[in-house]
């Protein structure tokens, strides 16, 4: 059975993702869940529709963050964790926690995927986080002090 994933489902299918699943699983667990919709012409027409709003949108904040790159180049940005005497964080810092810092400290609001961590920051310290849209590249320095 087709179906459109309407929610992402490890191992599975991502949102607005189209696959071909067993209908006993659809049927009994993603349809109940309501993490999938049944895969009929109009709802195929209607998320097509949807993805080229989402590449609209998309683009627009692409646009408008270049704009912006110089406004946030040089910004910082501070966070407190719990530490051992070493110097290591008991909880990992992740892109989440980075934005939810600027959005609240700066008024910034960018995408998870604009911003560049190769790894979660589990140390006390500075660190230079860049965040890159398309080609170009803007820095900003987050600062982790122990609480």
């Amino acid at each position: 059975m087709k179906v459109i994933f309407s929610k992402d489902v490890p191992r599975v299918g991502k949102k607005n993702d189209v696959k071909e699943v067993n209908d006993g699983y659809a049927i009994n667990f993603l349809f109940p869940n309501k993490l999938a919709e049944r895969a009929s012409s109009s709802s195929l027409r209607e998320l097509e529709k949807r993805q080229k709003e989402i590449l609209i949108e998309r683009e627009l904040e692409e646009s408008l963050l270049i704009k912006n790159l110089g406004e946030i180049e040089g910004k910082k940005i501070t966070l407190k964790g719990k530490a051992n005497d070493k110097g290591h964080l008991f909880s990992a810092i992740h892109k989440k926690e980075i934005l939810e810092a600027m959005k609240n400290e700066h008024k910034i609001e960018i995408d998870e995927d604009f911003l560049v961590l190769e790894k979660p920051i589990k140390e006390i310290g500075e660190f230079n986080i860049s965040i890159k849209v398309k080609n170009k590249k803007s820095f900003l320095k987050l600062r982790v002090e122990e609480l």
